[in-house]
This record gives structure tokens, C-alpha cells and sequence, in this order.
């Protein structure tokens, strides 16, 4: 397919459907492109020479369809769209899997950039960065404003037991990718499992939410969240921990795995925290344990990607250091918590 048609976005047959579900919405020939950056499920741009949109759809040749729930993250942006969460204005929900070869969603394009590293982050400058990264902190304390009920979400997740099932479930993860020694990363998940929290009163949580799941604007604020497969009911603090967690300088130079807390002007995490927690009214002395659970979590995943490039299943450059930073998130888990 050329780069106009690329592959998995057959634009005739979208098009078709846009004039029979959105007449007039289509005024000129559309084009579309392969956004890159996504973990998951294909993100594409598409435009008809005057207005342009966002298409979502599963991986091609995907078969867990319930890993990629086109319709649960359609029906959290359309929730949060009338709120005061940034979120593109969605358009057109698809389950009809003739149109594209799996179910999609369509939805507004939003200006903005997503800052994935340190050195992209830095050419802002330091006030410009620290704006960035606060704002960052407060749409996550309006996202955990926002009351599921009152949106229509009030059923879009069980948030009893939520910790104790995330917990059983990366270990699950963990256990199918398992093929060598990790030393620490079974004491990790134990000690995680004996100082469960409580949590605070549900909210709708991201589930993966960070600098590069999001879009900023020529003012520095959130243009938009993105990236909404993850999301749920559940303990507001995971989202934090994982922020904190992405906010902390690793030490990884050259790692395909990197945080933005590097770039001159980051706030400290502590600075993060003592924010949320002052805009939010929820008690944080916690957060240690939320942030040594986003460390176990991303070894989890790494180890995953580790595991699948020791069985030739990874396509790209990269995937041959994963495994080597797997031992490092083990040991920041563990002094985490030994430190919290």
C-alpha cells in the first residue's frame, strides 16, 4: 500500500461508512498515515485536505480482542469529553469489523506534541519544562475529580479488591514470560502483596498515564490524553505512583526505555507528590508503595518483551537490551519500599 493508504485503513470503505453514519462530515479525498509511537493498538492520522481526524484500531492481526476494546476506550473520551478532562471530541465508534477488519473508533485530531525523552523535552527550557510537567499533575488531579457516576462510567470497572487483583495479575504476567533467574523481583511482588494499602474512594484511572500519553500545546497545558486502553475503575494512586515513577532519573543513558526527569527544569518527584496531593485532598503517605508497584509492573513487562525477543518473536532494534534494565527496575522496586 502506499503511504497515503496505509496498511489496516482501508479509506474507501471508511469512507463509504462516514457518508452513510456522517454525511457532510468527509469534503475532500481522504489520506491517511501511520501515527508511530504507540505500544499497542495502530494509531492513524486522517485528513480530507481540510479537517482532520484520529482512527484507533487493534493491532492487524490481532486476536484478544479484549485487549484491544475499541469500545471501552470510545466510551470513556465520549464520557470525559463534556468534563473539564482534555480528551479528543470523539466522532464515530465501528464495531462493524467488515469496514477495516477489526472494530475502530474515530475521534477530533488535537494539536499538540508528545515529549517522549529528556532531549526532547530540554530544547523548551527550564520554566517552559517545569510548567509542562506541573500540568501534567494537574489534569491527573481533574481527571480523579471527575465523579464515574455522574459521567456514565459508574460500571466501568470493579474497584473492590482492585490492588489485590492487579497484584495477582502482573504476577500471572510474570510467570508466563518466565525463563530465567531475576533475583529480587519474587521478593519484590511478596512484599507488595504483605503491605497492600487501602484505597481511597474509586475513580476512573488512566492506567499508563505520563508525559508521552499526552499532547501539550504552544502554551505548555494538556492539550489532550490519549491512550486510554488501560483505563478502568480503580485506585487513583496508581496513576501517581506510575507519574512519579517516570519522573525519577533512572540513570539508563541510551536505553530503549527512558523518562523525561532528566531535561533541565523537571520538578522533583517530591515536588510532584506534595502538588497532587494539596490539589487533590487525598492522603499520599502512601505513594512509596504505589511507585515500587509501577516499578514491579514495568519489569513485568519488560521481562514480557525480553522473553519474546529470546523466542525470535520481536521485530525492530533495541529489543536485544531490554533484558539487561529488567534487574534495574527490580532493584529501584525494592528500594522503593525499603525507603518509603
Amino acid at each position: 500500500m502506499s503511504a497515503d493508504h496505509p496498511p489496516g485503513l482501508d479509506l474507501d470503505r471508511l469512507r463509504a461508512l462516514l457518508e452513510r453514519e456522517r454525511p457532510g462530515l468527509v469534503r475532500g479525498p481522504l489520506t491517511g498515515r501511520l501515527i508511530e509511537g504507540g505500544r499497542s493498538n495502530l494509531t492513524y492520522a486522517l485528513s480530507d485536505g481540510t479537517s482532520k481526524w484520529v482512527v484507533r484500531r487493534p493491532p492487524l492481526g490481532h486476536v484478544l480482542a479484549t485487549a484491544h476494546d475499541m469500545k471501552r476506550e470510545h466510551r470513556v473520551i465520549s464520557a470525559l469529553h463534556p468534563t473539564s478532562v482534555p480528551v479528543p471530541a470523539p466522532v464515530l465508534l465501528c464495531e462493524d469489523e467488515e469496514v477495516l477488519g477489526a472494530p475502530f473508533y474515530m475521534m477530533e485530531f488535537v494539536a499538540g506534541t508528545p515529549y517522549r525523552t529528556s532531549a526532547q523535552l530540554a530544547p523548551l527550557g527550564e520554566r517552559r519544562v517545569r510548567g509542562a510537567v506541573l500540568s501534567l499533575v494537574d489534569t491527573l488531579v481533574e481527571l480523579h475529580a471527575v465523579d464515574p457516576a455522574e459521567v456514565g462510567l459508574g460500571d466501568f470497572g470493579r474497584p473492590e479488591g482492585y490492588l489485590d487483583r492487579q497484584l495477582r495479575r502482573w504476577g500471572k504476567q510474570l510467570d508466563a514470560s518466565r525463563n530465567r533467574e531475576l533475583p529480587g523481583i519474587d521478593e519484590l511482588h511478596a512484599e507488595l502483596g504483605r503491605g497492600l494499602p487501602g484505597s481511597p474512594a474509586a475513580t476512573v484511572v488512566h492506567g499508563d498515564y505520563r508525559l508521552d500519553n499526552v499532547l501539550i500545546g504552544a502554551d505548555d497545558r494538556i492539550t489532550a490524553i490519549l491512550d486510554w486502553e488501560m483505563s478502568t475503575l480503580g485506585d487513583p494512586l496508581t496513576d501517581l505512583g506510575l507519574l512519579v515513577m517516570y519522573s525519577r532519573s533512572l540513570e539508563l543513558p541510551n536505553s530503549p526505555v527512558s523518562t523525561t526527569a532528566e531535561a533541565p527544569g523537571h520538578p522533583a518527584p517530591e515536588e510532584l507528590i506534595e502538588r497532587y496531593a494539596a490539589r487533590s485532598g487525598r492522603d499520599v503517605s502512601a505513594v512509596s508503595w504505589y511507585e515500587a508497584f509501577a516499578f514491579f509492573k514495568l519489569a513485568v513487562i519488560l521481562e514480557g518483551i525480553h522473553y519474546r525477543f529470546t523466542l525470535g518473536q520481536t521485530v525492530g532494534r533495541g529489543f536485544d537490551r531490554i533484558g539487561e534494565l529488567v534487574p534495574v527496575f527490580i532493584d529501584h522496586g525494592l528500594t522503593t519500599l525499603q525507603e518509603g
